[in-house]
């Protein structure tokens, strides 16, 4: 049962990633992860995207 929590963490781990920073697109990027975090390349892209450069609001 242990492993499969883990394997799931794993899997979302861009997810994640996204969340906690803020991401702007961090729905887009769970779709991306979901539907191709199975391949190890659309996980890579959404690994990379997740750890792009967020949004940030100009205040003034």
């Amino acid at each position: 049962m242990e492993i499969v929590i883990l394997g799931l963490l794993m899997m979302f781990l861009p997810t994640l990633i996204a969340l906690i920073r803020g991401h702007h697109n961090a729905f887009a990027i769970f779709l991306t992860n979901l539907l191709l975090g199975w391949t190890v390349i659309g996980w890579l892209i959404a690994l990379i995207w997740s750890t792009t450069a967020t949004a940030r609001r100009v205040s003034v």
